[in-house]
């Protein structure tokens, strides 16, 4: 599994802006061979921003980085140059390969039993 974020430091009073545009926009993600999960998470505050992570997990880095080059990936980011005003400073990202992993097992048991 491979997990890809992205950190935003987002204007204060810049919030409910932000996630309006995560809200609204297509990602195309669900189109993407390997994409297993998309989350937006909502940070600490701090005195001049709010700080945001995007979180996608992928099944392989390579389903991460076949995404970073398709035609899906460039349509969800055309207009994202537009809402520089929104943050202080650039994005952050940071991937991460997993080395350990584990999952609620009455959760799988459930999923399991269901016909």
């Amino acid at each position: 599994m491979f997990i890809a974020m992205n950190r935003f430091k987002v204007v204060k009073g810049e919030e409910k802006a932000f996630e309006q545009i995560w809200a609204s926009r297509r990602t195309r993600l669900e189109e993407m061979e390997g994409f297993i999960s998309f989350h937006l998470l909502r940070g600490p505050e701090r005195e001049d921003h709010t700080l945001y992570a995007s979180h996608t997990m992928w099944e392989t880095k390579a389903s991460f980085l076949a995404w970073t080059t398709s035609q899906q990936f460039r349509d969800s980011h055309k207009d994202a140059g537009k809402n520089k005003p929104l943050y202080v400073g650039h994005p952050e990202f940071e991937g991460f390969d997993a080395v350990l992993a584990q999952t609620n097992a009455r959760d799988d048991a459930a999923a399991e039993a269901t016909p």
